[in-house]
């Protein structure tokens, strides 16, 4: 048994990702004749609505989005499809990005980066230090092993807490205002939802020790942007790596780029490169799982957000 799937629209991602519906046993089709899509372009969102609602053979689509976000009106207003995602699929690359502005931010990198002569020591250890990670998915998975070498105190806060490999502890969001003074890393790594949106604002920046450093490589609008300009302007936080901004792209003139302590990368924990060949993998096995009747990675959850 095979699966027709069309791989749409014509972009530069189509090939590679046609290749892994064929090694997963499918075959390549126009979407007028397939069971499932595979959407191709993530720049073009909007399209997918209109493709599946022209082609009612079409049971299940594969997002090559990790948060849903995007398409989040197009999924919720077509409930009779399967819809699954890329979450996880990103998961090693955005870690070890993590893992990178952590320890950028604790050395000191974003004085010495800037310094146009030598300058006085600072910074702190990673070794040892107690790490606070919002989000119990791929990603805060991955984070755990590559923080493991550090020997770093970890807490996970998830929605379901149960126990994590790698964790000191998992707890669940009602712990936040407990957590966040003995933290001096925090690290945002959770699916953006109405519950989540503005989850770090002045009340919590103000929770931290004037040392801690916030790490965001989720979505911007976790963090309330304004208050965090405040905390570090105003030394309430040690300072703040950002793969991901609110708004973004960050404007030129925004107070964030000329602040000292705070490192921002243009959303590239996961560069298009990166993770083209993860997304393949992805659609591979999600072919092969369907034509085997098993339940296919990364389901949509339209009452969760993600």
């Amino acid at each position: 048994m095979s699966v027709l799937v069309a791989v749409e629209p014509d972009c530069w991602r189509r090939p590679v990702l046609a290749e892994a519906v064929v090694r997963g046993g499918g075959t390549v089709s126009a979407p007028d004749g397939a069971s499932a899509l595979v959407w191709a372009e993530p720049t073009q969102a909007q399209l997918i609505g209109e493709m599946v609602d022209a082609n009612p053979g079409i049971e299940w689509v594969q997002l090559p989005y990790a948060g849903i976000e995007p398409v989040v009106d197009v999924v919720t207003a077509r409930p009779a499809i399967e819809w699954y995602c890329g979450k996880g699929v990103y998961a090693e690359p955005v870690a070890e990005h993590a893992l990178m502005l952590a320890l950028a931010g604790m050395r000191g990198m974003a004085t010495y980066a800037r310094a146009e002569a030598w300058s006085a020591p600072e910074g702190r250890n990673l070794l040892g230090a107690s790490v606070t990670v919002l989000g119990g998915g791929g990603i805060t998975d991955s984070l755990l092993r590559l923080l493991a070498p550090f020997g770093c105190e970890v807490t996970v806060l998830r929605n379901r807490p149960e126990p994590m490999h790698g964790a000191a502890q998992v707890v669940g969001p009602d712990a936040l205002a407990d957590v966040l003074p003995g933290t001096d890393v925090l690290v945002l790594a959770l699916a953006l939802t109405p519950d989540t949106a503005g989850i770090i604002g002045a009340v919590e920046l103000a929770a931290l020790p004037d040392h801690a450093w916030v790490i965001n490589v989720a979505r911007g609008g976790h963090i309330v942007t304004d208050d965090l300009v405040s905390a570090l302007q105003d030394g309430q936080i040690g300072g703040a790596a950002l793969d991901v901004t609110d708004p973004e792209p960050l404007p030129d003139d925004h107070p964030l780029w000329g602040i000292p302590n705070c490192l921002i990368t243009p959303h590239i924990g996961n560069t298009p490169e990166m993770g083209l060949a993860l997304l393949a993998d992805r659609v591979e096995a999600n072919v092969a799982l369907r034509i085997s009747g098993e339940p296919l990675l990364g389901p949509v959850y339209l009452d969760l957000g993600y």
